[in-house]
């Protein structure tokens, strides 16, 4: 609960905080990688039966 102190006392400081965060956002989503994993070749053994 203390936070909820923190905001009622100095609001200004969590709105700039938001708008930080929305601001900041776009940036974020375009650099961040599509895949964290690299992709592996794994080798496949394929058997043809007839």
């Amino acid at each position: 609960m203390w936070i909820v102190n923190v905001a009622l006392k100095r609001p200004y400081t969590f709105i700039v905080m938001a708008i930080l965060i929305v601001l900041a956002t776009p940036f974020v989503l375009f650099t961040t990688p599509v895949d964290v994993l690299p992709e592996i070749n794994i080798p496949v053994v394929s058997i043809i039966w007839t």
